[in-house]
């Protein structure tokens, strides 16, 4: 059984930067396409941001590209969400998640995912 475990959330201004962790356990991320979501109050939980297993490429949503970098550590055995110029509409509990497969080319459905973390709370206000 994979276990997630996220961290990094916090209060920041509009324009700062957050960097958010997912440290696996239990199995290898390098067997998964894995990736980020995020759910705001009230809205549904949306994909952010993934990286397919096969190759390695990198895929995000319109709303956050160009601010927002995926990237993983397979010796830590840890995924991150670098998160620049941050925006009140970028306030939500962020999780991470793993899927079984190779591409997350288009990016990732709520319903495929096969492991999520609990989530952690950003907040972007001044």
């Amino acid at each position: 059984q994979l276990q997630l475990v996220e961290s990094g959330g916090d209060l920041v201004q509009p324009g700062g930067s957050l960097r958010l962790s997912c440290a696996a356990s239990g199995y290898t991320l390098d067997a998964f396409a894995i990736g980020w979501f995020r759910q705001a109050p009230g809205k549904v939980r949306e994909w952010v941001s993934c990286i397919s297993k096969s190759d390695g490429s990198t895929y995000s949503a319109d709303s956050v590209k160009g601010r927002f970098t995926i990237s993983r550590d397979y010796a830590k055995n840890t995924m991150y969400l670098q998160m620049n110029n941050l925006k009140p509409e970028d306030t939500a509990v962020y999780y991470c998640a793993t899927k079984y497969g190779s591409s997350c080319y288009g990016g990732l459905e709520v319903d495929g995912v096969d492991y999520w973390g609990k989530g952690t709370l950003v907040t972007v206000s001044s």
